[in-house]
């Protein structure tokens, strides 16, 4: 059952790869809709098992190298966490596959985006069940090529080119300090897996590195090189530009990226990896920094954003940013419910976007929508529900992770505790602003786009059925498994997560002071008062231009997501072309092709010329060399009295000379 759940998506796409084009459209179609149903249905046996019965499952499946005292094994560990991940990819994979089906039935190459989504599922669940370092790399690697082909799916858009390859060389960026990191770890620890590693930290924690003169903890250097490698596949401030340009490929793929799979894949390593980050108190300041920072831009930047895809996606960044300062903070149980909860609500939102798009005939910019409440009426239903969920709203599935997340925040034994509950607070109060932004432009505000060859109406029933599925669980899932995770006193996670005793303080949060427990509700209410103030009835009276907020620096600024890709582009770019040009270009084209083959062809072409001057000389300057080597020989002869050999060998040594 485990190898099953673990392999099938692999064997289904290489099945519907190789004879796909035999079997048609429909039936591969229903083949992966199988598989993923089945590999659910054995998930939650997994979470029964694992999770509820607190058990761990340890798979040794084959010994990959074995080199001197280096020994690293194909293997799977399934514990509370995994478990619950296997779930969240499973469940939300299943759903897409399902949207798939009606998104993208008149797309004549859907048999390959099916053997993609299939790719995509198995490498994430070699990513989050691996037991070392290095097969997780493995799923890591995979994800982020698989990503690349979803991304590119319709290979001759050009923009879908620009962001796939953007996608890879950002990921790659991060990808390279995460290979430093399990070198030092297979350096230090003599092997990569979990256990073994985790065991040993109080051992390595006093060992140190000497880094251009400067000395550190091998430990600090570890994590700091591994967080490097979240910034990058989570999507955190510097390495987040990737993420909203992803939207070019189709809304299936935004949906899984962004919901269950590759973006959460580093906030995984970091509840993964909890037993080594909680020994350095530098490198979680690090990661409440940057958590917090991405967090409150990207929701600035969602809130001036009219592309209804982006704003979802600069939304995904907002959450990853809650998660990564949550995890900072030590609360990784609660960042694991947030993910948990966060993959239901924005596949929701995605899935409803996708609804969208497909009934206005691709049409994603907000300001050519309007009225669709009464065309749309499913569709609206489930953005309202996955809106409110992503806002906290009291009693859907946000509420329960997203104001415990808050109110640990607010209490946790350090020093920026303050500092953080801030730009948790505003965030939220900018998550509301651009989640009812959404909803006013596309299904509130009157709208003269329309004509007679563009009737919205609501889609086929592979679209509608995820939606009904993902709005149930935005609802009612939060409230189902909240004990799991925040409950005191239960033991379902003790076997996956590692929370030191001074960073402890779910009890502290009982004897909060109602207006702190209140504080996110109260902001939240305040963004929906100025979203309607500003979105809605300026809009609606033709005053939104003459309102003093467009003509701000500001909003030039953040609708431009704080010029980022114009640093990338245009300044970073210009500097390295420049660099290339003076430094690069003539090391390549000098130094290179002189120790190259152009220097080689010139030395022996010189010397040949200078042969072909000796030639009318050559048969005297060979003879002379001769009766050189000759006299030579017999002086040693003589002198050194090598008669004593045999006569035979200095007779053939002289006939050979002499020849």
């Amino acid at each position: 059952m485990y190898l099953f759940v673990i392999f099938a998506s692999l064997f289904n796409s290489l099945l519907v790869g190789l004879f796909g084009r035999i079997l048609g459209r429909q039936a591969v179609i229903y083949m992966a809709l199988l598989v993923m149903l089945v590999s659910l249905l054995f998930s939650l046996i997994i979470l029964y098992e694992i999770l509820l019965l607190n058990n761990t499952i340890l798979i040794d499946l084959y010994t990959l190298f074995i080199l001197d005292s280096y020994k690293v094994n194909i293997g799977f560990e399934i514990n509370g966490l995994v478990s619950i991940m296997l779930l969240v990819v499973i469940g939300i994979s299943t759903l897409v596959h399902i949207f798939t089906a009606g998104y993208m039935d008149h797309d004549p190459f859907i048999v390959r985006f099916y053997v993609y989504l299939g790719l995509f599922t198995f490498f994430m669940i070699i990513l989050i069940t691996s037991d070392n370092f290095l097969q997780l790399f493995v799923g890591w690697e995979g994800v982020g090529v698989c990503s690349y082909l979803l991304i590119n799916f319709w290979y001759n858009r050009i923009a879908a080119n620009k962001a796939a390859i953007k996608a890879m060389l950002m990921n790659r960026i991060a990808d390279v300090f995460f290979i430093f990191a399990i070198v030092l770890i297979l350096f230090y620890f003599k092997t990569v897996n979990y256990i073994i590693v985790f065991s040993l930290i109080d051992y390595i924690q006093t060992y140190t590195i000497i880094i251009s003169l400067f000395e550190f903890k091998v430990i600090d250097v570890i994590l700091f090189l591994l967080f490097l490698g979240v910034i990058g596949k989570s999507a955190q401030i510097g390495l987040h530009t990737w993420l909203p340009d992803a939207m070019e490929g189709p809304t299936p793929v935004s949906s899984l990226l962004h919901a269950a799979t590759m973006v959460t894949a580093g906030i995984f390593l970091l509840i993964k990896c909890s037993f080594i980050f909680e020994k350095s108190n530098f490198i979680l300041f690090l990661v409440i920094l940057f958590g917090s920072i991405t967090a409150l831009f990207s929701a600035l930047v969602a809130t001036f954003q009219y592309d209804i895809k982006k704003i979802i996606a600069y939304s995904t960044c907002s959450q990853l940013g809650y998660m990564a300062f949550s995890s900072g903070l030590s609360n990784y149980n609660i960042t694991l419910f947030h993910l948990f909860n966060h993959a239901f609500f924005k596949a929701l939102l995605f899935l409803g976007a996708g609804s969208i798009i497909s009934s206005l005939m691709d049409e994603q910019d907000m300001r050519r929508m309007g009225s669709l409440i009464y065309k749309l009426p499913l569709t609206y239903i489930s953005i309202l529900i996955g809106s409110l969920a992503i806002l906290g709203f009291p009693f859907l599935t946000g509420f329960y992770s997203k104001d415990i997340l808050l109110e640990t925040t607010y209490i946790s034994y350090s020093i920026d505790s303050l500092y953080i509950y801030t730009m948790g607070i505003l965030t939220a109060f900018f998550t509301a602003m651009y989640s009812m932004k959404l909803i006013f432009f596309v299904f509130c505000i009157k709208t003269n786009v329309y004509n007679k060859w563009v009737k919205p109406q609501e889609n086929n029933i592979f679209i509608l059925i995820p939606l009904l599925l993902l709005s149930i669980l935005s609802i009612f899932i939060g409230y189902l498994f909240s004990e799991i995770f925040i409950g005191i006193g239960n033991n379902y996670l003790y076997n996956s997560i590692y929370i030191s005793f001074e960073h402890y303080n779910n009890i502290e949060m009982e004897f909060l002071s109602p207006i702190i427990k209140l504080m996110p509700l109260i902001w939240t209410v305040l963004g929906l008062i100025l979203s309607y103030i500003f979105f809605y009835k300026l809009k609606v009276k033709n005053k939104m231009k003459k309102t003093y907020l467009i003509k701000m620096k500001i909003y030039e600024f953040f609708y431009n997501a704080g010029f980022f890709n114009f640093i990338y582009n245009k300044i970073y770019l210009y500097f390295f072309y420049l660099f290339y040009e003076i430094n690069i270009k003539n090391i390549e084209k000098g130094l290179f092709e002189w120790c190259g083959p152009v220097g080689l062809y010139l030395f022996f072409r010189n010397i040949s010329y200078k042969v072909r001057k000796l030639s009318p000389y050559l048969i005297n300057i060979t003879l002379l060399i001769i009766f050189l080597n000759l006299i030579f020989i017999l002086y040693f002869i003589i002198v050194y009295n090598i008669f004593l050999i045999d006569n035979i060998y200095v007779i053939l040594l002289i006939y050979y000379i002499i020849k």
